[in-house]
């Protein structure tokens, strides 16, 4: 390799010192880096590679990179990283697969030096060792890592992580050999690179993929990784097992994350959408951001430190083509703006309020401390840390206890074992959950759950009333209608001496006594327009229409009687009122009316026929269901603003279809994610599945697919299969073979618990019907349940 040479003189061993400022880039940046002296940062980008020289005002550009007629893919880069050893080195990550070194001390513009192509797909990370100079390190889509000695044409050794992408590769700053990999697939693992066949460690750090991840550069086990499920986690990786232990929770997925120079506990990240914003961190405090730079106008790609033993500078730079040095004392600080006050309620009704001391300290009416007991005012005071910049409050944390009766949750519990949600008809499921509730003592619920099956039963279903009463409210019609049998003359001559009579009534909306469409209908069975001259004063004083009796129990005969005006008078009612001339000539052809009827109509209830109707309804008897959907969703609302999450998601499952698309997909999922985090607090954890399994959300439906992790042994050696073909990497057996018919299961596949040995669910199970032993020959008793 050639002798290298400087591009810019040093600060010659001054303090940095800077400003914050920014320069406008030719493009957007994917990635940079610093120099090991901070006077020189690196920008590269698919369509940009320069570099920057950093001065007390501004930013300086003294290189272009990208030389030639043509500039080839290989200038196209999604990562850069700068040698922190040999100060003319850079290394470079192509779109096209392609790792490339360069060296700034060549004389001719184009600084290319080595180019290795061994990649198949984008890499998207390289990485240079930190103490050894010709050591590279590079991971890519195509899920291997190769380790480079500079001084050969080649890779050295190849790493197989048996995953998906590799996302990022750093060296272990402590540990001589190490490295650490992210992968697509959520893990991380860890190699030597003495050892090239087989990882050291490998965990699975986050539900997503890994998108980076940092070593410490001062505690030797540390390890910070960022993910898609919006977290950074640390890990110390001193233990046998990897360990969490501290997490922080962002607001979007974590392009980024490096460690903060002389401050332990600090760390930046930035995101990949969404969120254009810088922050740092510190994990012991992960509810908050310690720091903010809120500079960048889209989403940021790249951050690095300036110097790392400077705490005080950091550069960034962004899609938005900008290139910004950050001064810490300019950063935004979230906890000024925080809300000093905190409220929350337990699991069992008690509430927990923390204010700042010199809010409650004039309180007259708080208890006196007990430093002992939770429930009472606790007081926290942190000493001054001359190194913790975080605003020191003295606040003060005040429980306050429900009372005992209120506080039970047995209601819950027994609910959520004795609700039927699904496997019987609409109409069974509703009168099995209203008499749940009315055991437990909630009538409104109770009451809530027959409401329902009246409103959304199919009428076809509801029971018939008997021959002699009128069923239950559930199965009565609509009144828009009025039916009645014939009287005699006798009955009600009967009456009028002061004898009771019961007649028998049957009001069925199917079967109505009256057609108003049929042209033969007598006249007092309400001809349109006319029905007014049916009544008189002195005819409905003491007329009772009809009696009711309850199916359940015999009430007390009631009488029903009409006003006076049944109808809004058109005339003058005289004794005896005679009928129009127009309906005259119609009356005299009915073959119920007598001749003088036909001259003069004089209705009284002996002489005339007793059938009242209204011949067109103002409805249908029987509103279809989605007439109640409005008055249904309000409800389902009140039971989850009161807390009752539990009424509110069991009517969502009964209901199903008739109710689903009234309520929004983001309103159904929160009411089920509560409800079943309640469920497994309370540890009901087959409830929990079933409300699950029946749910009408399609983001809730597949939890128990996302959240089911099955772990596989290989039958031959018994060690754990990491790959997912039917071969294992340890033994190069094939894992899945029936052992009665020795063929590969593609398909289902069933094994003993015991003696791992397994195949076909039919040749196992016709095997054992005859056989105790192991179809494989080991001695194992299996048994099939």
């Amino acid at each position: 390799m050639e002798k290298m040479s400087r591009v810019t003189t040093a600060l010659g061993g001054s303090a940095i010192s800077g400003r914050t400022m920014f320069c406008h880039l030719d493009a957007p940046a994917n990635a940079i880096s610093v120099c090991r002296d901070a006077t020189q940062v690196v920008v590269a980008g698919r369509n940009i590679f320069k570099i920057y020289g950093l001065e007390e005002e501004q930013f300086v550009e003294k290189l272009n990179l990208r030389v030639g007629r043509k500039p080839s893919l290989n200038f196209s880069c999604a990562d850069v990283m700068w040698h922190q050893m040999e100060e003319n080195l850079l290394a470079t990550a192509a779109t096209n697969g392609a790792v490339v070194t360069w060296n700034l001390g060549k004389p001719s513009r184009n600084k290319q030096d080595q180019l290795f192509t061994e990649h198949k797909r984008t890499v998207n990370k390289v990485c240079f060792h930190p103490t050894e100079v010709y050591m590279l390190l590079s991971g890519s889509q195509d899920g291997y890592m190769k380790c480079f000695d500079l001084r050969k044409k080649e890779s050295v050794s190849t790493f197989s992580g048996q995953s998906e992408s590799v996302r990022d590769v750093q060296f272990s700053m402590k540990d001589y050999f190490t490295f650490a990999a992210s992968f697509e697939n959520g893990n991380v693992q860890l190699w030597d690179i003495r050892r090239p066949d087989r990882y050291e460690r490998m965990f699975t750090a986050h539900t997503g993929p890994v998108f980076c991840c940092d070593w410490h550069p001062d505690d030797r086990g540390w390890l910070a990784t960022g993910g898609r499920d919006k977290m950074v986690k640390v890990w110390d990786m001193t233990t046998n097992r990897a360990k969490e232990i501290y997490c922080v929770q962002t607001i979007a997925s974590v392009a980024r994350v490096k460690w903060r120079p002389e401050r332990k506990w600090h760390l930046a990240t930035c995101s990949m959408m969404v969120d254009h914003n810088i922050y740092v961190w510190d994990v012991r405090r992960p509810f908050i951001p310690f720091a903010t730079f809120e500079e960048h106008k889209d989403v940021t790609t790249g951050i690095v430190w300036r110097h790392q033993h400077d705490p005080y500078f950091l550069l960034s730079g962004s899609k938005d083509s900008t290139l910004y040095q950050h001064m810490f004392k300019d950063a935004s600080r979230p906890v000024d703006r925080a809300n000093p006050e905190g409220l929350c309620f337990g699991l069992f009704g008690d509430l927990a309020f923390a204010a700042k001391e010199s809010l409650i300290s004039g309180d007259s009416n708080r208890k006196p401390y007990l430093g002992g007991d939770r429930r009472y005012p606790i007081f926290f005071f942190k000493k001054p840390d001359l190194t913790e910049q975080f605003a020191h409050v003295s606040s003060a944390l005040s429980v306050f206890e429900s009372s005992l009766e209120s506080k039970r949750m047995d209601w819950f519990v027994k609910t959520a074992l004795l609700y039927l949600l699904g496997g019987k008809p609409f109409a069974e499921l509703c009168d099995h959950n209203a008499k749940v509730a009315k055991e437990l003592n909630r009538p409104q619920v109770s009451t809530t759950w027959t409401m329902l099956r009246l409103m959304f039963s199919d009428p076809a279903n509801l029971s018939t009333p008997g021959p002699n009463n009128i069923s239950k409210l559930g199965n009565l019609p609509l009144m828009n209608s009025f039916s009645m049998k014939e009287m005699g003359t006798e009955s009600r001559l009967d009456r009028s001496k002061g004898e009771s009579r019961q007649d028998n009534i049957h009001l069925e909306p199917g079967n109505s006594l009256i057609n108003s469409n049929n042209d033969e209908n007598e006249e007092t069975e309400g001809s349109e327009g006319q029905a007014e001259y049916m009544f008189g004063d002195a005819e409905l004083d003491d007329d009772d229409l009809y009696s009711m009796e309850h199916e359940i129990q015999a009430v007390e005969e009631q009488e029903y009687t009409l006003p006076q005006e049944a109808f809004p008078l058109r005339h003058e009612i005289m004794d005896n009122p005679s009928v129009p001339e127009h309906l005259q000539q119609d009356k005299a052809d009915s073959p119920h009316a007598s001749g003088n009827e036909a001259e003069v109509m004089c209705l009284t209830p002996i002489e005339s026929l007793s059938l009242i109707a209204i011949s067109q309804p103002l409805f249908s008897p029987h509103l279809p269901s989605r007439f109640f959907c409005p008055v249904v969703r309000e409800m389902l609302s009140h039971y989850a603003e009161q807390g009752d999450v539990q009424m509110a998601v069991s009517v969502l499952i009964v209901l199903g279809d008739r109710i689903r698309k009234e309520i929004d997909d983001l309103t159904q999922e929160h009411w089920y994610m509560s409800y079943i985090d309640l469920l497994q607090r309370f540890e009901l954890w087959n409830v929990s599945n079933e409300v699950i399994k029946l749910s009408t959300c399609s983001a809730i439906t597949c939890l128990n697919q996302t959240s089911t992790t099955l772990h596989v042994n290989c039958s031959n050696c018994k060690r754990p299969m990491s790959n997912r073909g039917w071969i294992c990497d340890r033994c190069h057996q094939c894992a899945s073979v029936c052992a009665v018919c020795h063929h590969v299961v593609k398909g289902l596949f069933v094994w003993c618990q015991g003696c791992s040995h397994g195949g076909h669910l039919e040749h196992v199970m016709n095997w054992l019907k005859s056989n105790s032993h192991c179809p494989a020959g080991c001695g194992h008793l299996c048994e099939y349940t």
